[in-house]
C-alpha cells in the first residue's frame, strides 16, 4: 500500500489507524528511492513501542540505554505493523524486542536493553568533548544532496571538516506520530539515522552506502528540540564501512551510535 494524495497534509510521521498498526506519511521517503521509507522515523517508532507496549510489558519506570536495530530490506510506504516480545524479563533490567513488519515480512527489529533508574547526580560526568552549539554552524539543506520526505522534513546545521567528517545538528517539526506523545528518547532515534547523509564519504549519484544496521547507547535522556552529531564516516577496501557519532543535546554529549554500511561503487 502506497501513500494516497489524501495523506498530503499528513502533520507526522506515522498515523495509528489500530492497536499494532500505523500508516506511514509521504515525509518518511526515502533518501535512496522516495517511493520506500527512510528507516530513521522507523527506529523511533519501535523505540516507542519498547517504551510503552503494556501488552507485553508491565507498567514502569525503566529507561532504555541501549537500542540495536537490523535492517533486514527495505519497505515501500504504506501500512506497517509493529509488534512487541519482552525477552528477559524483570524488575530492574529487561531486554525487550519490537519487530516492525510490512506485508507480513519481517523489516526492522530492534532490541532494547531497559534498566532501573538510580541516583546517581553526584557521580554524573563524561570524558566525551562538547561540540559547537547548531546556531554556530552554517545552515544545512539536505535536500540538495538527497530526495525523499524525511530529508525534506528536516532542519540542519552542519560543519563538514573533511569527507566523512563532519558536526551537524538536526531538528524536525514533525510529531513522530499523529496525536501521540513520545519520549525524548524516540523521538531522538527517530532522527539520528539521518547521519549516514549527513557525512559523506564519497558522491551519492556514484557510490550506494546504504547500512544495515544501527546501535545507540544513551547514558541519559535527551532534552531540547536539536539532535547534535559528531559523525566521523570510515570505508573499508573491500565494501565495508561504519558510520559513527557521538549524541549531543543542549546539555552536552548523550551517548554514540554506530552503523555498518555496505559500500558500493557503481551502483
Amino acid at each position: 500500500m502506497t501513500a494516497t494524495p489524501s495523506e498530503s497534509s499528513a502533520v507526522a510521521y506515522f498515523q495509528r489507524i489500530g492497536a499494532t498498526t500505523f500508516r506511514a506519511t509521504e515525509h518518511v521517503g526515502g533518501g535512496w528511492n522516495p517511493a520506500e521509507q527512510h528507516v530513521a522515523p522507523s527506529l523511533g517508532l519501535l523505540a516507542h513501542a519498547i517504551e510503552t507496549d503494556r501488552d507485553a510489558r508491565r507498567d514502569d519506570a525503566l529507561q532504555l540505554g541501549r537500542v540495536s536495530y537490523d535492517i533486514l530490506g527495505t519497505f515501500p510506504i504504506g501500512e506497517i505493523d509493529v509488534t512487541v516480545n519482552v525477552l528477559r524479563p524483570g524488575r530492574t533490567i529487561e531486554l525487550v524486542e519490537a519487530r516492525l513488519s510490512h506485508g507480513g515480512r519481517d523489516a526492522v527489529i530492534a532490541r532494547g536493553w531497559l534498566m532501573d533508574r538510580y541516583a546517581t547526580e553526584e557521580l554524573a560526568g563524561t570524558g566525551l568533548e562538547p561540540v559547537d552549539p547548531p546556531f554556530e554552524l552554517p545552515q544545512w539543506n539536505g535536500s540538495e544532496m538527497w530526495p525523499g520526505g524525511f530529508i525534506a522534513s528536516i532542519k540542519g546545521r552542519r560543519t563538514e571538516h573533511a569527507p566523512g567528517r563532519a558536526t551537524a545538528w538536526i531538528t524536525t517539526e514533525l510529531p513522530l506520530i499523529e496525536g501521540e506523545p513520545v519520549s525524548p528518547t524516540a523521538r531522538l532515534l527517530g532522527l539520528v539515522d539521518v547521519m549516514n547523509g549527513v557525512a559523506t564519504r564519497a558522491d551519492n549519484t556514484k557510490v550506494s552506502f546504504p547500512n544495515l544496521d544501527l546501535t545507540a547507547h544513551l547514558f541519559r535522556e535527551p532534552v531540547g528540540p536539536w539532535v547534535g552529531l559528531d559523525i566521523s564516516v570510515s570505508f573499508g577496501p573491500t565494501g565495508l564501512g561504519l558510520t559513527h557519532a557521538v549524541i549531543h543535546d543542549d546539555e552536552g554529549p548523550v551517548g554514540a551510535v554506530s552503523q555498518c554500511l555496505t559500500v558500493r561503487p557503481g551502483n
